[in-house]
């Protein structure tokens, strides 16, 4: 009853109100690194140097009007922030923030489970998301909107394919598609597979971006094109949903390029001795600290790179990324034999 009821619902609790809580401190974080980057200092005002802003900011959204276009399908209208919200949560659900730790003289695995195919679950769950802005676009019955959901919708093809790729390079590699198993792979083999496949880790990490919609591949959104893009007509709640999909997706990228490439809870370097005093730090602050690297680097890249045009956006996924991925499960598979 315990083992079946009781803990994975306390797991998905905990790690549901962890991810909320953390996109809500990530709005603060972007503001404060955009800042800092800009030589100012972002939200000063709500609490100690800003620190209560993401709580102003949830309230101000919580009582702001929540307005539907006379036009629009109210229904879908409705259904689209949620359905670009479900699946960046739900991919929670397999990602390892741990290994085994005794509780109360019970042993817990710190992951709500583990599924056998959980890294095909991942790519499965996460193709969905895109449906809610395109739907959000096709909804709005607005020109602004319709056009980003067709850039979405374009771009998450391009660049599927090379991030699909990438995936089974380390499928390949680890000889398994459980996110545990390729942890416990990198362990096995004595090196993070960020070292033994740069060209993956790269290509997944730039992939990343742009199935995220984040600068420098932000053209769904386009400001100063598209006044906003597919959330142009959204407010309220509606609209914290779609900012909370954004970055929960964020969240969900870093996570499992910690487990792909950086050896998940893992110390670094585990088999060497000589590091062995590392293994005081528990696996999951490892886990969290790998992952806030990641996130780190998305919004320093926001802060620091330009916008690509549509051209070249199409042109980095169709002739670089997806050849480099094509290529490197050749040479992960020739590898694989001969070694």
């Amino acid at each position: 009853m315990i083992d079946a009821i009781v803990l994975p619902l306390l797991k998905i609790l905990v790690v549901l109100n962890a991810v909320l809580v953390g996109v809500t401190f990530m709005v603060l974080l972007e503001r404060k690194v955009i800042a800092w980057a800009q030589a100012r200092l972002g939200p000063m005002r709500v609490g100690p140097y800003g620190m209560l802003q993401p709580i102003a900011d949830v309230l101000k959204l919580m009582v702001k009007e929540d307005i539907t276009p006379a036009k629009a399908d109210k229904w879908v209208f409705t259904a689209a922030p949620m359905i670009a919200l479900i699946p960046a949560l739900i991919v929670f659900a397999v990602v390892p923030f741990g290994p085994e730790v005794s509780i109360f003289g019970r042993r817990v695995t710190l992951a709500i489970t583990d599924l056998n195919v959980g890294l095909l679950y991942v790519v499965s769950v996460t193709s969905i998301g895109v449906y809610g802005i395109i739907l959000a676009g096709w909804a709005s019955n607005s020109k602004f909107p319709l056009l980003a959901s067709l850039r979405a919708s374009a771009q998450l093809i391009s660049y599927e394919v090379a991030v699909t790729m990438i995936l089974v390079s380390m499928v390949v590699s680890a000889g398994t598609l459980s996110m545990a198993g390729i942890i416990d792979a990198q362990y096995q083999q004595g090196v993070w597979y960020a070292f033994a496949q740069p060209l993956a880790f790269v290509v997944f990490f730039i992939g990343g971006l742009a199935e995220t919609n984040r600068a420098p591949f932000d053209m769904p959104e386009a400001e100063q094109e598209l006044t906003g893009g597919f959330h142009t007509e959204y407010s309220g709640m509606r609209f914290a949903l779609f900012f909370l999909a954004e970055y929960a997706n964020m969240i969900v990228v870093s996570c499992v390029a910690t487990t792909l490439f950086l050896g998940g809870w893992l110390q670094p370097f585990p088999n060497v001795s000589a590091l062995s005093f590392l293994g005081f730090v528990p696996g999951w602050m490892w886990f969290l600290g790998k992952t806030f690297v990641f996130l780190y680097v998305f919004l320093w890249i926001r802060a620091t790179l330009p916008r690509y045009r549509y051209d070249q956006l199409m042109r980095i996924g169709w002739k670089v990324l997806i050849p480099l991925g094509i290529a490197n499960v050749v040479v992960s598979a020739v590898l694989k034999v001969l070694l």
